[in-house]
């Protein structure tokens, strides 16, 4: 997997606040509840779920709403089918399910670097987002019909076809830098570039990651988003600001590889977006 540079030392994360003893034994009441009323398979799967490095509501909470029953009680405890937001499970950085209207969330993950081999640090959690109608114009009649283990070719068709696409990053490494940013963006998409389009990419790379400026902040909970428009167009903007544009099908190319391709930065994450689309495309 392609390695991600930065500059600098890190820090150590500072440790989450304890939860009161109070505010355990409420959570836990109300998730007794929720166990009796709907079965002992749920009390199972809650003692399953639990994560010692999450708080135990939202671990018991993310079991619920990923569990269906038809139960009126069940139901009244479940997620709606569309929720407003939806949060990357390793950070809980919220993501929200649709943007401009029209591009639906496929799935999220999360992009980690190990730092000397022993330790690994959350640099940013990303939402990988398409347009619905581009999806089902352009792919439902490949894909409509085939069952989940037959998509294969899936994400290369998504990222070769002319979808509107964006990918969300949120930084998570609250010491994170724009320089960084670029050297990492440097690497990443410039070993794709070479591998996709050969040398003669050096000046289109440049063009991409001169858009990083030193000037621009980005603080943890900053946004990066980096769109593929019609035409192939790549649009990049910082916290909502845009910061450039360039028409590149490979740059487009380069840009979704590193998180739906072959070597993506979250595998799981590319598992995700590949059964949500099955999922979309057969509606």
């Amino acid at each position: 997997m392609v390695s991600l540079r930065f500059p600098f030392s890190f820090s150590q994360p500072p440790n989450p606040r304890h939860r009161s003893s109070n505010s355990f034994s409420s959570a836990a009441a109300a998730l007794a509840v929720a166990a009796a009323a709907s079965g002992a398979t749920v009390a199972a799967g809650i003692a399953i779920s639990r994560d010692p490095t999450k708080p135990f509501l939202q671990n018991a909470f993310n079991f619920l709403s990923n569990h269906q029953s038809s139960s009126p009680f069940w139901a009244s405890l479940s997620i709606a089918d569309n929720p407003s937001s939806v949060a990357e499970p390793k950070t809980g950085v919220l993501f929200p399910s649709s943007l401009n209207d029209s591009q639906k969330l496929l799935g999220t993950g999360l992009r980690k670097k190990s730092v000397l081999g022993l330790k690994n640090i959350d640099v940013y959690a990303f939402g990988v987002y398409a347009d619905d109608g581009d999806l089902k114009r352009l792919l439902s009649e490949k894909y409509g019909k085939l069952s989940i283990p037959e998509r294969k070719d899936l994400s290369e068709d998504l990222m070769e076809a002319d979808i509107c696409m964006t990918v969300r990053l949120q930084i998570v490494y609250s010491r994170l830098s724009i320089r960084s940013v670029r050297s990492a963006f440097e690497e990443s998409v410039g070993s794709r570039l070479q591998r996709l389009g050969g040398s003669d990419t050096k000046e289109l790379l440049h063009r991409f990651t001169s858009q990083f400026k030193d000037e621009y902040k980005i603080p943890k909970g900053s946004l990066i988003d980096l769109s593929r428009e019609k035409g192939h167009v790549l649009r990049t903007t910082i916290d909502g600001k845009e910061v450039g544009n360039i028409q590149s099908k490979i740059l487009c190319r380069s840009i979704l590889d590193l998180y739906i391709g072959e070597d993506p930065f979250d595998r799981q994450g590319k598992e995700e977006v590949e059964l949500k689309l099955v999922s979309l495309l057969q509606k």
